[in-house]
């Protein structure tokens, strides 16, 4: 296995911080971001020339193009560019201001998307490269009071599938991590937003509320070992569960899917009318 250059968002805590300390340790390098300098300073103190840390918000473009062109410099190449930043706003979707939800996508889908588009010309010149985003199994379904974070997520999800589809002719390997439940911090007011609540959801909040503080969460530091495993692999998949919960929910929203379009499968094919052939006036 040969040496790794990671290039990181959200750092400072979390996955982030496991994931870049664990690939440090393996002796991979690493450029860890975060929007506050002094919560990642301290990784270059324990790993000296193999970590970078930069100050970088993930919604301030010209920012974006500066660090991730700073990064490819310092250590000459990105293997892989992950995708970490992110926050859930817990909401009714009556209830979120439009500032509200547009700040979610800014940090969830938009910014994300300006790494991509900052990374993707260096990953095609040097003719290879691995993107990770952290999704969420909250990708896969969705659930009442977390409309705006799922909708984030299975925008992300499209994103990540079309870029995929895109970028495999230039070598570029596309990967979408969708962790279950963890014990992050990703329920403090740094990760998790409340929007004001209207009494009319009171109950259905609480429900949810309810049902989040008896979930049994996932041991983050046993997740480095598996996400390894997936970038040093030849042929990563497209979509890759960290933890148990995943795939039992996937199979249950697709099949109450599956089952609801079949149901409907003949009144759907009446609406085709008459089959014609249309090219694409593009």
């Amino acid at each position: 296995m040969s040496e790794k250059v990671w290039f990181i968002t959200g750092a400072s805590r979390g996955f982030g911080r496991i994931w870049a300390k664990d690939a440090l340790k393996r002796g991979d390098k690493v450029v860890a971001t975060a929007r506050k300098l002094a919560d990642i300073a301290p990784l270059a103190d324990e790993f000296g020339d193999s970590v970078m840390p930069l100050a970088l918000d993930v919604t301030n473009r010209d920012q974006v193009a500066d660090v991730v062109a700073k990064a490819h410099a310092h250590f000459g190449r990105l293997d892989i560019v992950l995708n970490n930043a992110g926050y859930a706003l817990a909401s009714a979707i009556e209830e979120a201001s439009e500032a509200e939800v547009r700040a979610e996508f800014d940090t969830n889908v938009f910014g994300p998307l300006t790494v991509l588009q900052a990374a993707l010309p260096l990953l095609r010149a040097q003719q290879g490269g691995h993107i990770i985003g952290v999704s969420s199994v909250a990708g896969v379904y969705a659930a009442p009071i977390t409309g705006f974070y799922h909708a984030s997520k299975w925008a992300f999800e499209a994103l990540h599938e079309s870029l995929s589809k895109e970028v495999a002719q230039f070598g570029i390997k596309v990967t979408l991590l969708e962790p279950g439940p963890y014990a992050t911090d990703f329920s403090s007011q740094s990760s998790l937003k409340i929007a004001t609540g209207i009494d009319a959801y009171a109950e259905t909040r609480a429900q949810v509320f309810a049902g989040g503080a008896s979930t049994n969460f996932g041991d983050p530091a046993a997740t480095s070992a598996s996400l390894f495993k997936v970038v040093d692999s030849q042929q990563p998949p497209l979509r890759f569960f960290l933890g148990t919960e995943g795939l039992p929910v996937a199979r249950a929203a697709y099949a109450e899917r599956l089952a609801v379009w079949e149901a409907w499968e003949d009144v759907s094919n009446a609406a085709q009318g008459d089959p014609r052939k249309q090219a694409l006036d593009l």
